[in-house]
């Protein structure tokens, strides 16, 4: 078996999240850094990695790593990595993303360009041939620059993680599924718990639950890059993960998982996710507005994401909606709730300081996770 060091990235203020799946999983993590988590794996983490990993964006494995404060040195440090062990003479190869945070060389363009000239200029010589056609399987490149330290990956996903196959309709502003899928983790509940989200838009957050409840695993209905590299990953440990995926699926599972939204196309569109998951028998969706949240049952979770007001026409009603949505979880007895938003007024409109909140980067808008706990449920006897 070929081993590999692969690079997971995830969302900013997530890594402990990922960490504990990869800890999980069995492998050896070798760094944790602000958007990504490091580990050491053969074929199999990396096709297991790409199938299980709830909260990562992708897996790329790590080519290299070289220190680059002008174009001449980002040429060199990429002509001195092996390419040639991971792409074939009729592959296409590309730089698909460069980022760059306190570097000299930051502009995206100008690196993939050049990178894409010394990866060619290597290959060259190692296939001693002057042209290449690009006629093959894809292996789109992704570039990492953090304090003129480059570190360069193959990305092996495709499209990112959080795409699981299941959402064809979303809301106007979908949270993504990896996120959410870390929401849920990030607190205690369990499938014997109650779990209403309230704002369920295109239903990502109850269905991520669900998947969770019936232990299905988040990528193992969508297809990879990496697929087509039978050079490097074999087509049989591709299906033994799939087969391995298949058999811990238990739908059998009795879960109380609820998602309302006031609009009645959303709750047909979350249906309808729900069905395209494989879990809409584990999820009960209603048109309900936050007004009437209720549950008889006690020591349940709320876990949501209410509107943020960021178009300056929706900011007047945040208050009110804030202030509802505090009255509402005070006459839940013994309740849990944790709440995503960029609203900064969100505790003082909910009339209750959170008891912990954790700042997480939703795509480039700086949301805060707020938590407000509720009591432990008495332990079951025996």
């Amino acid at each position: 078996m070929r081993r590999f060091e692969l690079i997971a990235p995830c969302h900013f203020g997530m890594e402990s999240v990922l960490k504990r799946e990869i800890d999980d999983l069995g492998y050896d993590i070798t760094e944790v850094a602000d958007g990504r988590v490091t580990f050491y794996g053969d074929e199999e983490a990396l096709c297991r990695a790409n199938v299980f990993l709830r909260t990562a964006e992708r897996i790329l494995i790590k080519i290299g790593s070289f220190h680059a404060e002008t174009f001449e040195e980002l040429f060199q440090g990429t002509k001195a990595l092996p390419w040639e062990e991971y792409i074939p003479v009729d592959g296409k190869f590309w730089v698909a993303k460069a980022a760059s945070v306190k570097s000299k060389l930051f502009s995206p363009s100008d690196i993939q360009r050049i990178m894409k000239k010394a990866m060619v200029e290597r290959m060259k010589e190692c296939y001693h041939v002057n042209w290449f056609e690009e006629s093959g399987k894809s292996f789109p490149v992704r570039v990492f620059l953090m304090k003129d330290e480059v570190t360069v990956g193959l990305d092996t996903t495709g499209e990112s993680l959080h795409k699981r196959g299941y959402r064809k309709l979303t809301a106007k502003a979908p949270i993504a599924e990896n996120l959410a899928a870390a929401l849920i983790t990030l607190t205690p509940w369990n499938k014997d718990r109650v779990l209403i989200d309230p704002f369920c838009g295109s239903g990502t957050i109850p269905i991520e639950a669900a998947m969770m409840a019936a232990n299905m695993a988040p990528g193992m209905n969508r297809s990879f890059t990496a697929e087509a590299w039978s050079h490097i990953v074999a087509k049989k440990i591709w299906y033994d993960t799939l087969d391995e995926a298949r058999e811990l699926v238990d739908l059998s599972v009795e879960t109380d998982i609820q998602g309302y939204d006031i609009d009645e196309n959303m709750v047909s569109i979350a249906r309808e996710n729900a069905k395209l998951a494989g879990v809409e028998k584990l999820i009960h969706f209603q048109r309900r507005g936050v007004e009437q949240l209720s549950c008889p049952k006690k020591y349940g979770f709320i876990i949501t994401n209410p509107p943020y007001g960021e178009r300056l026409q929706d900011k007047e009603s945040m208050a009110p909606l804030y202030r509802m949505i505090g009255e509402r979880y005070r006459s839940l007895d013994s309740w849990s709730m944790y709440l995503i938003t960029a609203y900064e007024q969100a505790e003082r409109d909910i009339g209750r300081k959170s008891d912990k909140n954790r700042k997480i980067y939703n795509g480039m808008m700086k949301t805060y996770y707020y938590q407000f706990m509720g009591p432990k449920p008495p332990r079951r006897k025996g």
